[in-house]
């Protein structure tokens, strides 16, 4: 347990810059408070002192704020910043490493007992502040989910994902998009880029469409000129697209 504890100090330290020794972090960090008490209370959960594990956690609950289920499983130097209204499932398994920032849920979406209800947690996922993983599913190892996302769905190892519900970012997608909207004199990223918003969705959507235009176009000209076809130069020049209107619409 001391063991575990020096890992969770040093973590702590090494993550968050706000941490300016080791006594402030083992006094002040109701995170590390929480995982020591869970870790009570998860050994007496495993000697079937099922109401001795669960008063201890309701004990953590009241001084830390942060409720964990005594028969969740938790590995090494997860850190949980801040920490205030998390909520951690029976079932729940939290991988080494990991990071959970506050308001986190890691709930249930079956009423079944002896059923794996809640999510498990790779190696190193970061779960952002006010995430809800609902379901007996796996984020994979080193994934990351955005501040306030609603998952239902497993989540690849090395993904991000973001919005209500959740989506998996396509990184080479979503660069194609700012780099269409930057050209064209509007970023939709600068409105409301991961919310449920459909003037956001819709926005999206069009640059999405123009960037695949864009590019089968693209395709054609280069064919077209392979075969010794020469182009007017006023079509590749033409663009016909009102930035400022679109932008004053979504003002």
């Amino acid at each position: 347990m001391f063991e575990h504890l020096r890992e969770d100090l040093a973590s702590v330290r090494e993550r968050d810059p706000a941490a300016r020794s080791t006594l402030e972090v083992l006094t002040c960090y109701p995170g590390v408070h929480a995982l020591i008490f869970h870790r009570l209370a998860h050994a007496a959960w495993g000697r079937n002192l099922f109401w001795l594990g669960r008063f201890v956690s309701h004990v953590s609950r009241f001084l830390t704020g942060i409720e964990i289920h005594p028969g969740a499983v938790i590995g090494r130097r997860v850190f949980i910043d801040h920490g205030m209204g998390v909520v951690i499932g029976e079932t729940a398994e939290i991988g080494d490493d990991c990071t959970i920032y506050q308001a986190v849920t890691l709930g249930g979406t079956s009423l079944y007992r002896g059923t794996k209800r809640h999510p498990t947690l790779g190696k190193g996922v970061v779960v952002g502040a006010g995430a809800k993983v609902l379901g007996g599913f796996v984020v994979g190892d080193g994934a990351k989910i955005g501040s306030n996302a609603v998952v239902v769905k497993p989540v690849p190892a090395g993904a991000t994902a973001v919005g209500n519900p959740a989506r998996i970012l396509d990184p080479e997608r979503d660069a194609e998009r700012a780099q269409k909207a930057e050209q064209m004199g509007f970023s939709a990223y600068g409105v409301t880029r991961d919310m449920d918003d459909p003037v956001a969705k819709t926005l999206h959507g069009l640059l999405d469409h123009a960037v695949e235009t864009d590019r089968r176009f693209q395709v054609i000209v280069e064919r077209l000129e392979a075969a010794g076809f020469k182009l007017d130069p006023a079509v590749e020049s033409t663009d016909d697209f009102d930035a400022s209107r679109l932008s004053k619409m979504v003002d």
